[in-house]
Formats: structure tokens, C-alpha cells, sequence
């Protein structure tokens, strides 16, 4: 705590921030992507959850911080990014770095590090959300693909929807946790949303980008779970229409609020339960991939195929993955255009359109 001019005490607020991401080991990078981490923590506090406990509240990396870190990987030739975060859409961050909040009554007064007034505090001028992060990396050169997680519903805003009608560059594949279709589940996990608001965010979207393709967290025998419970998730499930799910039997994690709750679901009908839904998504996501023969699909060719070494391997916007014949290792790292041959369990087997327009 320090005094300005006028003798008021002045709170040096971006310590904390700039030292919990000063030793950030340097970003994971797989072959043509990154992924680089933007917040941490979480201040949401599901029921279920140890994040918070164990993460921390949500603290965001300073705008221009992230910036230059998406620059130095698309210096060493990186076209994709994954922005990551316990709850990245969450992201709210200091467009100045080093800033110092003063309190002036019920004010606040942002300076830089030099001590230079900025502009009122709060402002939200004075912080970048996601959705500005997004278009900001969109502009940065070699950056074609824009994947992240993991998002949480609660805050998945207006401006975030709109940028996926600005920004070409951020991927139509979106992994969005809901855990739960029933409301009453929903509302002991204390997610903070109800199942009709899950769904308009996500028909928003879809709306935008019809071939959006979706996946969520769920889990399976929450305290409480009814049969109906279970089917309200069954009907979510074919209503979004997801193809990949994290699913999971529900465990307690002690000292979570829900570790007190009766659990008097028997433990077969919980495995019943995960049976039918993975069964269900895989259906699902098995009638996407045939939907997807025929179509020439752009992909970033990621390497050499792990079971022939003949073929290269890359992945769909959608994030599927495709192999396809070719010697011709100067790809990698490019985007090529593939039709989509074949649709296997788990890959998409494709023919190279013209190796010469890859880019």
C-alpha cells in the first residue's frame, strides 16, 4: 500500500496477477498448433467441483502478455492456436499492464506502472474479454485456426457469440460443459444455469455456423439423478446434437458441498447409464463423419499417420482427424484441401485435391 498526491491510499492490484503467470513453462506446442494458457482458476464453485479449491479464484494474463506469446509461436511457424483456461471465457484482462488501482471513495483510479492516471478504473475499456482476445489473435500473421477451452455456460456472452460471425479464423467446433439436461440436477450441481439457456446460447451459434460441431462434459449418477433426470440429458443430447463427450460416473471430492449429499443411486444403474450415453453420442458422431464423405474439407496436416507410414495425417476444422496418401512431408504444417473418401470409426480417410495449393 502506497500514497498518491492527494495523501489517498494507493493498491498495487497486478502483483498477484503478473506473479502467478511469471514462471509459465513455455506453451505446448503439437507439430502446427499451440496451446497457450490465458487465465486460471475458477470462481464459480459447482457443487461437485475442486477447481476452485485447488486453482484458485479466475485471474487473468494481461492482454498485451498474451499477445506476445501467440507472436513468438507464429514466428516459429504455428498456425494454430488453443487458448486454454479452467473457465476461459471467463478471460477479462488488463489491457494495461502493471496497473495500479487507487481507491478514491467508491471509485477506482487505474495508472500504469510509472504512476500515470489511465482513465477511471473499471472502465471496461480498461479489460479485454475473450471475444476481443480472439479477434485480436485473428490479426496476428500465420494465425489461421483459433481453438478454446474449457468454456462454461454462465458466461458465454453476446460479444462471443457475435465474433464467431467476425472472426473466420475461430473453428466451428465448440466444447461446452453442461454436465446435466435436468434442471433440478442443474441447479444441486450449482451451475447457475438452467437446460433452456444452455440450449438458446448453443442454437445462437448454431445459427451462425450451421456446421458447428459440439461437445460438452457430463456427468453420470449425480446425487439425486433420477430416471428422468437421465432421460432429460438423453433428450439435451439429441437435441444439440453432440459427437465427442468427456463423460463420467459422478465421484464425490471431499470437502465439495455435493460430497454431502445422499448418494443412493446403485452403482450398476449409474454404469447403465454412462453405457447409454457414450453409445448414444458415438452414434451420433459416427452419423457427422458420413455426412462429411464427399466433402472437400481443409485440413492442417499435422504429421506422418501413426499406424502407415505412408500416409500424412491432419485434422478438420471440426477437429476430426483425416489420413490420407501422400510422400510429400513439405506439407506438414500446411493446410491442404482433402475430399473426404471414407469414414471410419475414429478417422476420416481422404484423397489430396492439389498438394500445389496447400499454404
Amino acid at each position: 500500500v502506497n500514497k498518491s498526491e492527494n495523501n489517498e491510499k494507493v493498491v498495487d492490484i497486478s502483483f498477484p496477477e503478473i506473479e502467478k503467470f511469471d514462471h509459465l513453462p513455455a506453451p505446448k506446442v503439437e507439430g502446427a498448433s499451440a496451446f497457450v494458457s490465458i487465465m486460471e482458476g475458477c470462481s464459480k464453485y459447482c457443487s461437485f467441483c475442486v477447481v476452485p479449491y485447488t486453482r484458485g479464484e479466475e485471474v487473468s494474463r494481461p492482454l498485451h502478455d498474451v499477445l506476445k506469446e501467440v507472436e513468438e509461436v507464429a514466428a516459429q511457424g504455428i498456425r494454430e492456436v488453443n487458448l486454454l483456461g479452467q473457465n476461459v471465457n471467463a478471460y477479462r484482462g488488463a489491457v494495461y499492464s502493471g496497473a495500479v488501482a487507487a481507491t478514491q471513495g467508491l471509485g477506482v483510479i487505474i495508472s500504469d506502472a510509472q504512476g500515470n492516471d489511465i482513465n477511471n478504473a473499471g472502465d471496461a475499456e480498461d479489460y479485454a474479454d475473450l471475444a476481443e482476445l480472439i479477434s485480436r489473435v485473428a490479426d496476428i500473421d500465420g494465425i489461421d485456426r483459433i481453438r478454446f477451452t474449457t468454456s462454461h455456460p454462465m458466461e458465454f456472452s453476446d460479444s462471443l457469440i457475435d465474433v464467431y460471425a467476425e472472426v473466420p479464423e475461430l473453428v466451428s467446433h465448440l466444447h461446452l460443459p453442461v454436465q446435466s439436461g435436468s434442471d433440478k440436477i442443474l441447479s444441486a450441481m450449482k451451475r447457475g444455469h438452467g437446460r433452456d439457456e444452455y440450449i438458446a446460447k448453443v442454437k445462437r451459434i448454431q445459427q451462425i455456423r450451421p456446421d458447428l460441431c459440439m461437445s460438452s462434459d457430463f456427468i453420470i449418477g449425480f446425487p439425486g439423478e433420477t430416471e428422468q433426470d437421465f432421460q432429460d440429458t438423453m433428450d439435451l443430447i439429441a437435441e444439440i446434437g453432440f459427437d465427442l463427450s468427456f463423460s463420467f460416473i459422478y465421484s464425490a471430492r471431499p470437502g465439495t458441498p455435493a460430497s454431502d449429499l445422499v448418494d443412493d443411486t446403485p452403482e450398476e444403474v449409474k454404469k447403465q447409464r454412462l453405457h447409454i450415453l457414450q453409445d448414444r453420442i458415438n452414434q451420433q458422431a459416427q452419423a457427422i463423419a458420413r455426412k462429411m464423405v464427399g466433402n472437400t474439407e481443409t485440413i492442417l496436416v499435422t504429421g506422418v499417420s501413426r499406424k502407415d507410414e505412408d500416409r500424412l495425417q491432419g485434422r478438420t476444422e471440426n477437429n476430426r482427424v483425416v489420413n490420407f496418401t501422400s510422400d510429400d512431408h513439405s506439407l506438414i504444417n500446411k493446410f491442404v484441401k482433402v475430399h473426404i473418401d471414407k469414414a471410419l470409426p475414429n478417422s476420416l480417410m481422404g484423397t489430396v485435391v492439389d498438394p500445389h495449393l496447400a499454404y
